[in-house]
């Protein structure tokens, strides 16, 4: 990831976790999804399979802040992102999920500038792409 052409933060094996924190998030949410997410059985075993997890590879994580993630597109042609939370608030959402998520993954946890206009690099290494909700808890 870089940060005004210069680079900021980067990860080898691991996740890119793209987080868009709404108005009606709480902490409880954020410790679900971080939970949610370190649980996650989705890097293959040495038969291919999916069914191991960030700890279990010893991976790495960024996380980047993306309140675009709640834009409502249903009237016209600019999205609104009246469901995004605050930059006050969301700001101390974030930095309280950034340190959840080290806590229980007991990985590296590298994190984007709240606010920041950042170029974001992604190798994807095979076809996994999931979009977690803590609204919609599965």
């Amino acid at each position: 990831m870089h940060i005004d052409g210069q680079s900021h933060a980067s990860i080898g094996r691991g996740l890119l976790v793209f987080l868009g924190i709404q108005a009606a998030d709480t902490g409880d949410d954020l410790s679900w999804l971080a939970s949610k997410i370190v649980r996650q059985r989705i890097f293959e075993d040495a038969e291919g399979k999916m069914n191991l997890s960030l700890p279990e590879i010893q991976g790495e994580a960024l996380v980047i802040s993306q309140f675009t993630l709640h834009a409502s597109t249903q009237k016209g042609t600019r999205p609104s992102f009246h469901r995004a939370e605050k930059p006050e608030r969301a700001r101390e959402l974030y930095d309280c999920f950034v340190r959840e998520f080290a806590k229980i993954s007991g990985v590296p946890v590298k994190s984007g500038i709240f606010a920041a206009n950042m170029q974001v690099e992604l190798i994807n290494d095979g076809p996994v792409t999931l979009i977690l909700d803590s609204r919609m808890k599965e």
